[in-house]
């Protein structure tokens, strides 16, 4: 597993913390509480069916902000919702899933997902839609979580499963965290790694 097995290698798992409160709070503070809106509407709707349609990931785009104009929205719109629901809801099944950790349950939704046109590479799009299909256990990744991720001194490279291994990582920081760790979800860090990654200071 190529996740680093500490916190502290040039920061303090302390220093870390201390980083990643600071970094949610401002969030907190400066994003508009209404800004998730979308992202909890289609959560709901998946908590009831079980699977995304096209409607849900469209949605969840706007939501992350990623392009339209490129190839494979022309070639996801193609596809039958019924197929795109049926990928889905694979997907959900596995990050729903308690049985296995967080990072198997996260490599086997990402996984499901790997054949949908927009989904055959780079995690941010398949993050927001696993996240929206278990939002108590799976976090969103992007760009800016891995600049974030690099900033603190914290190993994730890009080689295949790096959506399970951002999972287990983040479930390894909740265990190390402690006392600071109290009440913290994955979702509240991958906020905060967002934030940080927009250069929040960490040194």
């Amino acid at each position: 597993m190529e996740l680093t097995d500490k916190v502290d290698s040039a920061m303090s798992a302390s220093r870390v913390w201390d980083v990643l409160a600071a970094a949610r709070a401002s969030y907190r503070s400066e994003v508009s509480p209404h800004y998730d809106e979308v992202f909890w509407e289609v959560a709901g709707r998946v908590e009831v069916a079980g699977c995304l349609g096209k409607a849900d990931i469209a949605a969840l785009m706007v939501w992350k902000r990623l392009s339209a104009r490129t190839r494979w929205v022309t070639d996801l719109m193609s596809l039958p919702d019924v197929a795109v629901r049926m990928a889905t809801a694979e997907a959900v099944r596995a990050v729903r899933g308690t049985e296995t950790s967080r990072g198997q349950a996260a490599g086997a939704g990402r996984a499901a997902l790997v054949d949908l046109p927009g989904f055959h590479k780079g995690d941010a799009l398949a993050s927001a839609v696993l996240t929206a299909a278990a939002p108590a256990r799976m976090a969103v990744y992007d760009r800016r979580v891995q600049q974030a991720l690099d900033s603190l001194d914290l190993t994730l490279t890009a080689t295949p499963g790096r959506y399970g291994r951002y999972m287990s990582l983040l479930e390894q920081l909740l265990e190390q965290g402690g006392h600071q760790a109290e009440g913290w979800t994955c979702r509240d860090l991958d906020t905060a790694l967002y934030w940080i990654g927009g250069s929040w200071p960490t040194t």
